[in-house]
């Protein structure tokens, strides 16, 4: 309904799995890990565990892709059997006749050991997969467990995956179970994203849905109330997150806000009252004391006031003779020795002057451009006043300000917390700064070293003090970077267009190789090719090129290198002026 209006292709959060949106965080790749060693280890149980949504599933179907095309699996999804019930399942899982009106568990047994046999014979592995096992009876799991006494003088025959929630490790570690729980050679559990992983995957699958890498949808603010409601469990991001454009659609709005974050909350969450509504007793009980000390500070100061207004002759008071003065001098009164302030005069004190090196908004976009292109820099790029009116033909297609060239550029935003952060970039960015009398700034930021960083001011550059910089700062940035022609959204395996050859070329130059591995269509032998380069830079291996793919690839190619040659030509300005 909304995909339309947000300028996207597809609902980009369906609680539906689909391989496109595939997100692997650093604790999805840890799970993976742990179940291809339990596999490859040969024979025992592999456990993983996990709250519900938190994405075992999506571990699973990543497990099966990357099985040996030797390895027959067998998948169980209804644990709710009896032990003859469960191999029989498992025998019409990998096509093992059986008598199936005079079956007994010895029959079904039998005829499981003899596939197995078969199986090892011929080079073949089985894979048993049970899902939701925290259901299972103990008769059920002590069954499985004879199951792999299946084997042969080096290994197993069997190898059985029990996945289930947190109580099903529970379970497993009760007395009459230790025997199952000690042949369990890997066991994972699966627990939600953090803060900075669910802002992650918000993005990913906004722009694998076709958002523009630059546009923002979900604000920092947004992202937090997301993750505070719902503890990062990617199933209920999802959820929250359609409702929340849902409702930014209705209400005619161009991004989510915390208002509408709210409103979804109540609706999906069953949130029927503000957060903080269930204390409004203890708030109640602190009013109350908070009234009765107020009442007697009132009457003690009543009581003391009428016992000033009772008339007294003050009793005097023979003053030492200061150092410095005569014996027949009598000091100055104190309150003609006290310095006099003037509230009008403190009104119309000089403030203090802004430092150098924070420069007006315009001036400070202005340098960023200079670093990055000889053109004039164009109002509507890296405007922050512009941002919140953009259209998205503005955000996703810069290169209409400038036609003529065959790279466009783009301004790319983001939110950062720490200077980590910003080093780890790169590249010159611009800093939305204000002034200590509130007034727009910005500050061109070079590099960061230790506790120091280098900004450009009016074409040098100028070491400042990182403690100087932060308390001016507001936490966004932007930059600026040279866009692949006809590139407007993260490609993934599948697409076409001639942005697929654009990228494709990009990587056949940087192999040096002169026939790029795909045309205009995203095939599998590219994708492989982004994996292994994603993978070379410490970057997600999901095979999507977005963002980050790509600044990488620029990169590596020499491409967007005027600021790096602009960055040395300042500090050597500089140190010939020192």
């Amino acid at each position: 309904m909304y995909n339309q209006y947000f300028g996207l292709s597809e609902a980009p959060f369906s609680i539906a799995v689909n391989p496109r949106y595939l997100f692997m965080s650093a604790r999805h790749r840890d799970a993976l890990a742990h179940l291809l060693y339990g596999v490859g280890a040969g024979g025992g149980f592999i456990l993983l565990t996990g709250e519900v949504g938190t994405g075992k599933t999506t571990i699973n179907r990543c497990l099966l892709e990357q099985l040996p095309h030797d390895t027959d699996v067998a998948i169980i999804l209804n644990p709710a059997l009896n032990a003859m019930e469960l191999l029989a399942t498992v025998c019409d899982e990998l096509g093992i006749s059986y008598d199936r009106d005079k079956h007994t568990l010895k029959s079904l047994t039998d005829a499981l050991h003899r596939f197995l046999l078969d199986n090892h014979a011929g080079g073949r592995k089985t894979v048993l997969m049970i899902d939701e096992a925290q259901h299972l009876d103990f008769d059920v799991l002590e069954q499985i467990r004879l199951l792999t006494n299946l084997e042969t003088n080096s290994e197993k025959l069997l190898q059985i995956i029990l996945i289930g929630q947190p109580e099903l490790a529970q379970m497993l570690a009760r007395p009459e179970l230790r025997q199952l729980n000690q042949r369990i050679t890997a066991r994972y559990n699966l627990g939600p994203l953090n803060l900075a992983e669910t802002g992650a995957y918000i993005r990913h699958r906004l722009q694998v849905a076709g958002m523009a890498p630059d546009r923002v949808l979900f604000p920092p603010a947004v992202v937090r109330g997301i993750y505070q409601r719902t503890r990062g469990i990617p199933r209920l991001i999802n959820v929250l997150c359609d409702r929340v454009l849902l409702g930014a659609y209705g209400r005619n709005k161009s991004r989510a806000d915390r208002a509408t974050l709210r409103l979804a909350a109540r609706e999906v969450l069953g949130e029927d009252r503000p957060r903080y509504a269930a204390r409004w007793p203890w708030a109640l009980a602190a009013l109350v004391l908070i009234g009765i000390a107020v009442t007697a500070w009132v009457l003690q100061e009543s009581e003391e006031a009428g016992a000033l207004r009772q008339p007294a002759e003050p009793p005097a008071v023979q003053r030492p003779v200061e150092p410095g003065l005569q014996a027949h001098e009598s000091p100055l009164p104190a309150a003609a020795t006290a310095a006099t302030v003037d509230p009008e005069r403190e009104l119309v004190s000089p403030p203090t002057a802004d430092p150098a090196w924070l420069l007006p908004a315009s001036a400070a976009r202005a340098q960023l451009w200079t670093l990055s292109s000889d053109e004039p820099v164009p109002d509507a790029v890296c405007d922050s006043r512009a941002r919140p009116d953009r259209s998205r033909s503005d955000r996703t297609r810069p290169d209409r300000a400038r036609p003529d060239r065959t790279r466009p550029v783009a301004c790319i935003e983001g939110t950062a917390s720490t200077w980590d952060e910003l080093a780890s970039i790169q590249r010159p960015l611009l800093l939305d700064m204000v002034t200590p009398q509130r007034f727009a700034a910005g500050v061109v930021l070079l590099s960061i070293q230790d506790r120091r960083a280098w900004v450009a001011v009016e074409g040098r550059a100028e070491e400042v003090q990182l403690a100087d910089m932060a308390p001016l700062w507001t936490g966004d940035y932007r930059f600026l970077w040279q866009v692949p022609p006809e590139y407007e959204r993260p490609l993934a395996e599948g697409d076409s267009g001639p942005a697929v050859t654009q990228v494709a070329r990009l990587f056949a130059q940087l192999d040096q190789q002169s026939r790029p591995l795909a045309d205009r269509r995203f095939n599998a032998a590219l994708k492989q090719r982004v994996v292994l380069f994603q993978r070379a830079n410490d970057l997600q291996d999901d095979g999507v090129v977005g963002l980050q793919t790509l600044l990488k690839l620029n990169e590596a190619l020499g491409i967007d290198t005027t600021s790096a040659a602009a960055l040395s030509a300042l500090r050597n300005s500089a140190a010939e002026e020192q």
